[in-house]
């Protein structure tokens, strides 16, 4: 009898999200960022990435935090791993620059779990595979994806450029045209686990010596089908 492992998933009520300062991107257009990944391609070979899965419910449906940037461009959190990094230390201090607010005292102590998929970019092209093409003996970029389960409650702070979105499973499964191969790979890969929905709201996170300044506090998108964004305060 196989075995499946558990994934806890709690509603997305239970985090207080933030925002903090701009995170500049680095590439105003994809070309850009691809000519740059080409530039350090000749200086460090191979770029290794990683991006983190986080879960959390909302109407008894797992949903999955993206970043959005703009009108239409949607990214798990993570990044370029630094060379020689290791990678889930790595995803960690992804995740501590996208998510974690600047205060110590609100900090997440990010678990890394499992690696549950790996991509492949053959070329300096958008195109990412989840195989290695047999003609290509030095591929461009390998990008691992992570589930990281999150705690039962926690703090985020988002960088005011961008917006963190909860995107239910449905709406990303065989959404390939909206959200890419790998955004829209998630259902497939979450399906392995075993996912337990824990119920209610957590208690509250504290009193106001370690909540979030009232300037600072974000809207989270709750995004259902090509519907306009519900905002819902939490």
């Amino acid at each position: 009898m196989t075995t499946q492992s558990a994934l806890t998933v709690f509603p997305v009520q239970n985090y207080n999200f933030g925002i903090k300062d701009a995170k500049v991107e680095k590439d105003s257009s994809i070309a850009e960022r691809l000519q740059r990944m080409q530039q350090k391609y000749q200086r460090e070979g191979t770029r290794r990435s990683v991006d983190a899965i986080l879960l959390v419910h909302e109407h008894n449906h797992p949903h999955v935090l993206l970043l959005q940037i703009g009108a239409a461009f949607f990214k798990l959190p993570g990044g370029r791993l630094r060379p020689g990094e290791d990678e889930k230390k790595g995803l960690e201090r992804k995740l501590s620059n996208h998510l974690s607010p600047t205060s110590e005292a609100l900090l997440t102590e990010w678990e890394v779990g499992e690696c549950v998929s790996v991509f492949w970019r053959p070329n300096f092209e958008p195109a990412l595979y989840p195989y290695l093409p047999a003609h290509i003996t030095k591929p461009k970029e390998v990008k691992k994806l992570f589930v990281v389960p999150l705690p039962e409650r926690c703090y985020f702070a988002v960088p005011k450029n961008l917006k963190l979105i909860a995107v239910p499973l449905f709406e990303l499964y065989n959404n390939a045209e909206r959200y890419g191969p790998v955004i829209s790979a998630v259902p497939h890969l979450v399906s392995r686990f075993k996912v337990n929905l824990a119920g209610g709201h957590a208690p509250s996170l504290g009193p106001s010596p370690l909540a979030l300044p009232a300037p600072e506090q974000q809207r989270v998108s709750t995004h259902v089908s090509q519907q306009p964004l519900q905002q819902q305060v939490y």
